[in-house]
């Protein structure tokens, strides 16, 4: 049997690009060859995990590479877009972390490079693979938990303040676009957004209360969405000692909670093959509120998180197909992330 090339994949950044290179380096379709950073001594310390992967501290030698043929782009926010379009011009496809850049305006520059050169474009938005949200889509889908007509969102997270001082870029408007809710947050606005439906409008508030930044570590906003339904959203890095993320989501048919991957409560007012509302909530529980790692065990051929987000670019690129998350998909909750600091900012409604 012929041998077929696997995929030259690279990393960008060694923060949260440390999950990138793990996952491609697991994947069965490709072959992790590059990995770059600006901080030697990290590169050296991840490099020594791969050593079959090439290692730069100049993003221009690696896009140079001709081994290069995905690279995760995995650097402070605000250089997402900058390093996406050379990528693509360079001749790569290209994976970029979330939030995909600090505005939709920055990010628009992706999407037109990704029209301009062809080459995939894929943005991690990983949560939407948790193996809870699989039956919490079907049940919106299916029509089973009725009309949306409230969901209540809060990450109510911690984080210490030399998180902040690591590195300089965290907690400014320049490199991170913002605080708790675009850095820490972002997934679960997306995950609020895709639930519910399309964000009308935000009325929100955010403060600095126990960081040294110059940002935000709490907001709190009221949601409208087109649909009619009404929401809550909540971001913070000061809830000692990091408590949860909670997606509550409540229809006239029937109410589901989670924390981040565990499921919580699940009750539908009409139960599914002959169990009542105990019976069938005995069992989405058993399945799903253990996380990934639990459902994984019955499920074993789904990824998640990055793993599924890095392997469905791979094969996006394998089989000439568009990646899951494209940035016009991943500029929407983008979109209710600036409309939410321009609330708070300006100190009023603001309509999407």
């Amino acid at each position: 049997m012929k041998n077929v090339k696997k995929i030259g994949y690279a990393v960008l950044g060694l923060g949260i690009g440390k999950a990138h290179a793990e996952a491609a380096a697991k994947s069965e379709n490709a072959q992790l060859v590059a990995l770059c950073d600006r901080d030697e001594a990290l590169l050296q310390k991840i490099g020594a995990m791969y050593p079959g992967a090439k290692l730069y501290t100049d993003a221009a030698q690696l896009l140079a590479d001709p081994a290069v043929d995905i690279v995760s782009v995995c650097l402070p926010s605000a250089l997402h877009a900058d390093y996406a379009v050379r990528a693509m011009e360079a001749g790569k496809h290209v994976l970029v972390e979330k939030p995909i850049d600090i505005t939709c305006e920055r990010a628009m520059r992706i999407e037109e490079a990704r029209l301009r050169t062809g080459k995939c474009c894929g943005v991690v938005l990983q949560n939407r693979f948790n193996l809870n949200m699989y039956p919490i889509r079907e049940a919106i889908d299916s029509g089973r938990i009725g009309q949306l007509f409230l969901g209540t969102f809060a990450v109510k997270w911690f984080r210490e303040q030399r998180y902040y001082d690591r590195g300089g870029w965290r907690g400014t408007w320049e490199m991170d676009g913002g605080g708790s809710l675009i850095n820490q947050a972002s997934h679960t606005v997306d995950l609020m957004q895709w639930l519910m439906g399309d964000v009308a409008s935000v009325t929100s508030h955010m403060q600095i209360a126990n960081h040294d930044i110059k940002t935000e570590d709490v907001t709190a906003s009221t949601v409208r969405f087109k649909n009619g339904a009404m929401g809550t959203f909540v971001s913070t890095t000061c809830a000692y000692p990091g408590v949860s993320t909670e997606i509550c989501l409540y229809g006239t048919g029937g109410s589901i909670e989670a924390d981040a991957d565990r499921l919580k409560l699940w009750r539908m007012s009409e139960p599914v093959d002959e169990l009542d509302e105990e019976e069938e909530e005995e069992l989405m529980l058993e399945r799903f509120g253990g996380g990934n790692r639990v459902a994984s065990a019955k499920e074993p051929e789904k990824l998640y998180g990055h793993r599924h987000v890095v392997e469905d670019m791979i094969l996006a690129v394998r089989d000439g197909r568009d990646p899951e998350i494209m940035p016009l998909e991943a500029m929407k909750s983008l979109a209710v992330i600036e409309a939410i600091y321009r609330s708070a900012k300006e100190g009023r409604t603001v309509t999407l």
